[in-house]
Order: C-alpha cells, then sequence, then structure tokens
C-alpha cells in the first residue's frame, strides 16, 4: 500500500492551458476525476521478408499498437495530476504497466513544476501527443536517439510572448527504471513563435550511466559512459497546410542504447558512435476531414562510416471520422545505402478512438 501511494504521489506537468502535454491525452477538469485513454488496433502487411523475422516471404498480422487507460484532474489548490497504464500487449516490458505518472503545480505561467514518469522533453517528435501524430510510427532518428519516458522533475514555462522553455533533471535510464549512478540527465528545450505561423524549436540533453559490458551487466572501476544529444526543428501552418521536420544529432561515448520507443525494448551495443538524423513531414486538411501525408527521413547508425544510412518516405491518409476516431493508412517505402538492402516495406492501417 505505501509502494502505491508513493507512485500516485509522481505525478505531474505542464502550462495552466496544456497541463497534461507531457502524455498522450488531454482532460482533466475542476469538476474531479477525469478517465481518458485510447486503443489503436491495427493491421500490419510486409509485401517482402522482414529482417526482423525470420519470415521468407509476405507476411502479414492484426495487432495493438497502443491501449491505455487513465485518470487525469485537478485537486486543489493549483495541482493537476495524471496516471496512465498501458495495456497494449505488443508494447515494451509486459502489459499492463505504468505509462505515465506525474503531478504538476500550475500556479505560475512562467515556471509549472511536475514531479513524476513522464515523456522526455527533449524533441519535437517525441513530445507530440501520440494519438495526435501525423503517421503511425515516429521517426526512426526520434527512436533510437531519444529516451521514450523516464523520471525526474521538470520546469515549464513561458519566459516572454512567443518564446516558452522546458527544463528537467531526470534519471537518463528510461521508463520505470531506478537510476544507476549519481548523475543525473540535464535536458532542455526552448520553443520561439515569432510569427503566428512559424514556430522553431532547439534542445538538448547529457547524461551518464554506469559502464556495462555486452551483457549489460555493470562493470565497476570503469569511467561512466556518456551520452549528448542536439536537435532543431520547425513547423510552419499556413491555412490547412502543416510541414514540420526535426534533426536530431547524438553522442554516446562507451555504449549506448539502441531503439525503445513506444514499440519495443531498447537494445545495449558497446562502442562510441555518432549518429543522426533528421525528418520532414507535409500534409493538408481537406474538407472532406481527409488528411494527405507525405513524410520523407533520414536515418545515419553511425555519421564515420559511409553507405550506412536509413531513407524512408511515408504516403499517409488519415480520415477523421469524428473527433474520437480517426483513421490512419500508411505505406512505408523504406531504402538503405548498404548492400544488400533489406526488402521491408511496410502497410499500416490503423484505427484510433479515444475515450474521455
Amino acid at each position: 500500500m505505501r509502494d502505491s501511494w508513493l507512485w500516485l504521489l509522481i505525478a505531474m506537468l505542464l502550462l495552466p492551458a496544456a497541463a497534461f502535454g507531457q502524455g498522450c491525452m488531454g482532460g482533466g477538469s475542476e469538476e474531479g476525476v477525469n478517465v481518458v485513454g485510447f486503443i489503436q488496433p491495427q493491421f500490419e502487411y510486409y509485401p517482402n521478408s522482414c529482417p526482423d523475422r525470420d519470415y521468407l516471404s509476405a507476411y502479414n498480422t492484426f495487432s495493438f499498437f497502443r491501449a491505455r487507460l487513465g485518470v487525469v484532474g485537478d485537486v486543489p489548490y493549483d495541482i493537476s495530476y495524471y496516471f496512465v497504464m498501458e495495456f497494449g500487449p505488443f508494447m515494451a516490458g509486459e502489459s499492463p504497466y505504468m505509462l505515465d505518472a506525474y503531478l504538476t503545480y500550475t500556479r505560475y505561467s512562467y515556471a509549472n513544476v511536475s514531479f513524476g514518469q513522464f515523456k522526455y522533453p527533449f524533441s519535437m517528435e517525441r513530445n507530440m501527443a501520440c494519438s495526435g501524430l501525423h503517421t503511425v510510427l515516429r521517426s526512426k532518428v526520434v527512436e533510437n536517439l531519444v529516451i521514450d519516458r523516464d523520471m525526474g522533475i521538470l520546469a515549464l514555462g513561458t519566459i516572454t510572448e512567443g518564446l516558452d522553455y522546458r527544463f528537467a533533471v531526470m534519471n537518463g535510464s528510461g521508463l520505470n527504471a531506478k537510476d544507476d549512478n549519481s548523475g543525473k540527465d540535464i535536458v532542455g528545450r526552448v520553443i520561439y513563435t515569432p510569427v503566428e505561423f512559424l514556430t522553431l524549436g532547439a534542445g538538448f540533453a547529457s547524461g551518464n550511466s554506469q559502464a556495462m559490458d555486452e551483457d549489460g551487466e555493470v562493470v565497476e572501476g570503469e569511467p561512466d559512459f556518456t551520452s549528448k544529444r542536439y536537435g532543431g526543428d520547425f513547423e510552419v501552418r499556413y491555412a490547412d497546410f502543416l510541414a514540420q521536420g526535426e534533426y536530431i544529432y547524438g553522442k554516446d561515448e562507451g555504449g549506448s542504447w539502441v531503439g525503445g520507443g513506444c514499440g519495443g525494448d531498447p537494445v545495449f551495443t558497446i562502442g562510441s558512435s555518432e549518429r543522426d538524423g533528421f525528418f520532414v513531414t507535409m500534409l493538408y486538411t481537406t474538407k472532406w476531414n481527409l488528411e494527405p501525408v507525405l513524410k520523407y527521413e533520414l536515418y545515419d547508425p553511425d555519421t564515420k562510416v559511409e553507405d550506412d544510412a536509413w531513407h524512408a518516405w511515408t504516403y499517409g491518409l488519415n480520415y477523421f471520422m469524428n473527433d474520437w476516431t480517426r483513421l490512419q493508412v500508411n505505406y512505408i517505402r523504406r531504402i538503405e545505402d548498404f548492400v544488400p538492402a533489406y526488402k521491408n516495406d511496410q502497410l499500416l492501417v490503423q484505427m484510433q478512438v479515444k475515450i474521455q
């Protein structure tokens, strides 16, 4: 019981107008507890063999990407709470498990303070609500270079009109994990809106972790591994047109985690590396509630090695049946520079219904 209360106290975030922005859902009011959530059943089709599986021919399956349920709300005075569980059987970890749990002190717009487990406050796309992504999958550079969720404390606010910030001190060890050393990740991001239709962002993250061997076991007496992340992004909105883009660079000394976003467990690799990548997304909202989407992305797993980059074009169509229901269809054309390249194109059809 004591541990349950302790976890419940780990939950908060964001501005009064966006007090739940670090989670995947909005909601909450002064009227008490609000139940929120969403489900995302989907169909996956691989026209060729997939390198992640031992299939030698086309492969298809029905699955769940996310199935989330939680409670959000406010309590007197100036405290908001956000608690969400993940029930999706195909997500990282053994479901169900705690996804978000944080409290936020919201009195001052220049410094809302959150405490608990929430999204790593680095990267525009990582911090987009999962239920509001323009494509079914996040970009490969985001999934590989940005932690999904972590535990810590965060300050967020408005410096002046058009200039917002986020600054956090976090474990750096990821979802539902204690820190393995006394060091902490320092993470920051600023968002600048010089004119109504343009938003610019820049972020950094720096951290360290205990040295490990190839089996993921801690090696005593060795210097800590270190990591640094730098990123920049933009968003242009004009009438019904939207364009977004983001670049991220990562440098790791000693070892690094690869993957581990919403869709799977991270893999630890020994050795120093420099990685980077970017994406650009464009979409247009029509009067028929249809959104054609085009996305290009590039990810380089080692900037010092030639011909190892990974490219992808996503051709998508989003259809909004109402405010709660959305259908997404994505065809992902993947292209690798290395030889032999994989034949790993993918078709995704996802349905989403929000509960709120």
